[in-house]
């Protein structure tokens, strides 16, 4: 128990990043908001916990690093010179990048307890959760392990259509019964910036989100749009740590983090 506190002792905040649904991106939220909070001279960790689907390493360039154990446990995977984001994730456990990860629940458990307790995170501002689409067993253990670290709470993504939206109002029931307070809700693909002319247009249907936290009673935190140059420059292992701060989609996070940043300052004063 003890190793298990100093490993997590050093993070002052931890948010978790859910939607009742797959597809809308949780981890490119998750990255973006950790480039975003680093934008703002923040110390940041991710911690993948999509066991199925770990997707952070290749986003950052780094999916063929290996994890190394130190005296507490596991050593993250840093993806920069200043040692400002760092990285967990099944997918540097993995033999080989195709390798399936089949199991049952508790193996996955055991997995995720890990995880929270067994990664020498050192000093962060934020530990940023990214968790697998749903509201099952991954995310119960994911809260349960991390209950006595009294995580900051949850931000839930949702995309504009009516389907995606019922998705992430499971969601907003999980967390009322697992206690986890929302933070409030990204509404993320909303609307496509055209890379020529810069006129963002509705792919999809606007203002599903903003509707549901309205309707729920939570934080509207803002819309994120999709931005086809951003997403190129993933593609292409770009350094998109550089170009996020070009992109179409960056003063909408900026927006997102300021209201984040905001919220920890007033529980901590």
């Amino acid at each position: 128990f003890l190793a298990e506190r100093s490993n997590l002792a050093g993070v002052r905040h931890i948010l978790l990043v859910l939607s009742g649904k797959g597809g809308v991106g949780k981890s490119t939220i998750s990255m973006e908001l950790a480039l975003s909070l680093r934008h703002s001279g923040k110390k940041v960790g991710i911690l993948d916990v999509d066991l199925c689907g770990p997707s952070i390493p290749r986003m950052f360039r780094v999916q063929d690093n290996d994890v190394h154990q130190c005296d507490s446990g596991w050593v993250p995977v840093f993806v920069d010179q200043d040692k400002s984001i760092s990285l967990m994730s099944i997918g540097f456990l993995l033999e080989k990048p195709d390798d399936a990860v089949v199991w049952r629940g508790p193996k996955k458990n055991a997995l995720i307890k890990q995880f929270v307790g067994d990664v020498a995170w050192g000093d962060l501002d934020f530990l940023i959760v990214d968790t697998p689409p749903g509201t099952s067993d991954e995310h119960i253990s994911t809260v349960e392990a991390l209950r006595p670290y009294k995580p900051l709470g949850a931000i839930l993504v949702t995309t504009p259509q009516a389907v995606s939206v019922g998705d992430v109002r499971r969601e907003l029931t999980f967390c009322k019964k697992t206690g986890l307070r929302v933070l409030g809700i990204v509404e993320n693909m909303s609307g496509f910036v055209c890379p020529h002319c810069s006129e963002c247009t509705n792919i999809f249907s606007k203002g599903g989100g903003e509707e549901l936290a309205r309707h729920a009673g939570v934080p509207f935190l803002g819309c994120v749009p999709l931005d086809p140059q951003l997403s190129q420059s993933l593609e292409e292992g770009r350094d998109f740590i550089q170009e996020f701060p070009k992109s179409s989609a960056f003063p909408a996070l900026a927006h997102i983090t300021q209201q984040i940043l905001n919220g920890t300052s007033q529980r901590s004063s």
